[in-house]
């Protein structure tokens, strides 16, 4: 992927935290580019234009010109950077140059289009637990992104990193067994432990037990009338 944009860039003199916090304060960052044939240059840059490619996981790995004083333009792309915690400010790139015949390694992100059969006819949850691979390509050839249909994904089946439609072009560096998105089945949901303690424990018959002492009363009843005749007959 080849963007045309140029970035102007100054070579650096000046080092250390004190220099940056300068340089930040005249709106500019800390960078450094290298790679190649050339040795690694200290540079600062203005970190808006290089904002537009840190918006989008695409727009990193787009290959553009750096132009350093009176240097000859390099064509570099960027590799690693910082920002500030709170706010989201940029506070240092990394830059690697890279050319028409040397291959690169990038990150690139996965896209999931239609909807998993898993889900709308089954009922599932679908996980998407794999977004980005890493492969390995000459830069012309770096993808935006890779798209995979999940439509037939059903419960039971599994995406894998195997299953990504690359060109012949690109390497894929990422295991090829790594779960890309699967359907799980929703658990059934258990009775709660406190309801069935109470189930088991309240009296399923509970007319047994007064039936019970409503008998054990007839009989002493039954004796005392006994008692109470043979004394009479005793007379």
């Amino acid at each position: 992927m080849v963007d045309p944009l140029t970035i102007e860039a100054t070579q650096r003199e000046e080092f250390g935290k004190n220099a940056a916090r300068r340089l930040r304060a005249a709106g500019r960052i800390p960078a450094v580019v290298y790679g190649g044939d050339a040795p690694p240059v200290a540079l600062s840059l203005e970190p808006r234009k290089l904002a537009p490619l840190l918006h989008s996981e695409a727009s990193r790995n787009t290959v553009f010109t750096l132009v350093i004083g009176g240097k000859a333009p390099a064509r570099v792309m960027l590799r690693d950077w910082q920002v500030e915690p709170v706010h989201g400010a940029l506070l240092h790139v990394d830059l690697v140059r890279v050319t028409k015949d040397t291959k690169v390694r990038v990150r690139v992100p996965i896209h999931v289009t239609g909807e998993a059969k898993g889900v709308k006819v089954q009922g599932g949850i679908f996980e998407f637990v794999l977004r980005e691979v890493e492969v390995e390509c000459l830069p012309e050839a770096i993808p935006e992104s890779v798209t995979i249909d999940v439509t037939d994904l059903v419960i039971g089946r599994t995406l894998r990193v195997s299953d990504l439609p690359l060109s012949p072009e690109v390497k894929l560096l990422t295991d090829p067994s790594r779960v890309v998105a699967h359907v799980v089945a929703l658990k059934a949901e258990e009775k709660p432990a406190a309801e069935a303690e109470v189930a088991e424990a309240a009296p399923t018959e509970p007319e047994v037990i007064r039936k019970g002492k409503t008998e054990e009363s007839a009989e002493e009843a039954d004796k005392s009338e006994k008692k109470e005749a043979k004394k009479g007959s005793e007379k």
